[in-house]
């Protein structure tokens, strides 16, 4: 058999499933690294993401640390990247926060777009499903992006990116979660690649940028998945991972990061 005409090489563990809801063994399977992500087709309803969206298109979208984030991304809230200070965080972070929970409060929905979110995952979780804290205070639930020009392929893990633990609850393992309310006709894909952050990849890096170059990845196995409107993705994160530019339409997601913690519970944060 010639080289062309080998199978490419499929690790079994890296595979994308879609169910009618979140389970158990879902996100245990992300937790101990036999899935790559989720899917799960309306979680919410399009008449709700509708109307979250009406709320957030007449609300003002910030960008992220330019210096840091570029191609820009786009987000209403606030997250815990833009306040990171030699592996803490930053005291900037809490009158952040206070101020998006109030903007968000001011959107004058009837309801937490964020809380729907956490019922949603907890439906099948036998623990809690809640908002992280830290020293007692309660983080940032999570924020609106719109990266239309797309993410660059990076990792996301709280244990490396914080000196010790950045909730009260130490971690176990760490997911992203996105709930998108508006894809565009093309792009805005998530691609994932089953590769974990090794110290040679630093090599890689972008220059004052929280990204990495593509051939970061080599020739690592990738799943590619196209964004639906209520459609919710939990992925592991601590795959490198990133956003094809849109084109054709915004691409606005409900985002926050979640951790299963020691005592069982998953907690979430922006």
């Amino acid at each position: 058999m010639s080289a062309h005409s080998q199978a490419v090489p499929h690790d079994p563990h890296f595979s994308v499933v879609s169910a009618p809801a979140f389970t158990r063994e879902h996100i245990a399977d992300l937790a101990a690294g036999r899935r790559a992500a989720v899917r799960v087709p309306g979680l919410l309803p399009a008449t709700t993401c509708a109307e979250i969206l009406r709320a957030l298109e007449a609300s003002p979208f910030e960008a992220y640390g330019r210096q840091r984030v570029q191609p820009p991304v786009m987000r209403f809230g606030v997250g815990v990247s833009d306040h990171r200070t030699d592996g803490t965080l930053a005291d900037s972070y809490w009158p952040a926060a206070e101020a998006a929970r109030n903007a968000w409060d001011q959107l004058g929905l009837p309801y937490d777009p964020f809380t729907l979110c956490r019922e949603a995952l907890g439906v099948n979780w036998p623990g809690a499903v809640a908002v992280g804290r830290q020293d007692g205070r309660e983080l940032a639930p999570g924020v609106a992006r719109e990266p239309n020009y797309g993410f660059q392929v990076h990792f996301d893990e709280a244990l490396r990116e914080f000196r010790g633990d950045l909730l009260d609850s130490p971690l176990v393992a760490q997911f992203a979660f996105n709930l998108y309310l508006s894809v565009p006709k093309t792009g805005g894909e998530t691609v994932i690649w089953r590769h974990r952050w090794h110290p040679a990849d630093e090599s890689h890096r972008l220059p004052q940028s929280y990204g990495y170059s593509e051939t970061v990845v080599g020739d690592a196995e990738s799943a590619e998945i196209t964004p639906a409107i209520g459609e919710a993705l939990l992925l592991d994160p601590r795959n490198f991972h990133a956003v094809r530019p849109s084109e054709g339409g915004r691409r606005i997601a409900l985002g926050f990061s979640m951790g299963l913690s020691i005592t069982g519970d998953l907690l979430t944060w922006g």
